[in-house]
């Protein structure tokens, strides 16, 4: 059975190919926060020699190595374990922030991981709390399944966490306080995103 996001569709690999767009061209590295199957891994390594994939469920861990992709599986915290700081051409986390214990000192973290120039991109989620946030709602249920209908629905074998500590908009200002510069958007699926390139010097 294929392994990569291109043949098993949900809310998370939808947004693999924007992740991937990403990457700076000519990187090197990347690291995959939170990997769970692994797929966005697998892509990553498609386009950059270098791919970390961290999760800190061992069992998940272990299917994700079964896609045989020439990754390094790291089973650990991103929080604690001790990954090379200023590193990371592409940094990724695909609805995995929401499972840090802290928002702000998590974006820091994966902000001291990504090397100069190079980008860091989130997929997050949060909880509605506005009338543009149920309507991009209403607009992410209809796409939801028109597109689960023409592809199918794949459900991802890692824990899910469906308590967002945060809304969107708090999301955004803890985004734009921690990481100046940051590219925030909403997107539909129940997702937003944050693009963020280190220019440090």
């Amino acid at each position: 059975m294929p392994t990569d996001s291109r043949h098993r569709w949900n809310h998370n690999t939808h947004y693999y190919p924007a992740v991937l767009d990403t990457a700076p061209a000519g990187a090197r590295t990347a690291l995959d926060v939170g990997t769970g199957d692994g797929l966005l891994a697998t892509d990553l390594r498609e386009r950059v020699p270098d791919v970390t994939a961290i999760d800190s469920d061992p069992a998940v861990l272990d299917r994700a190595r079964e896609t045989g992709a020439e990754v390094r599986w790291v089973l650990g915290d991103v929080m604690t374990y001790p990954l090379p700081e200023e590193h990371y051409d592409l940094v990724a986390a695909v609805a995995s922030v929401h499972h840090l214990p802290d928002l702000a000192s998590g974006l820091r973290r994966l902000a001291d991981l990504t090397a100069v120039g190079g980008k860091l991109v989130v997929i997050g989620l949060a909880r509605s709390a506005s009338i543009s946030d149920y309507a991009m709602n209403v607009a992410g249920t209809v796409q939801h399944r028109v597109l689960a209908r023409s592809r199918g629905f794949w459900q991802h074998t890692a824990p899910m966490e469906m308590n967002f500590p945060h809304t969107y908009a708090q999301a955004r200002r803890i985004a734009a306080a921690t990481l100046p510069g940051m590219i925030w958007r909403r997107l539909p699926l129940f997702r937003y995103s944050v693009t963020w390139h280190n220019q440090r010097r």
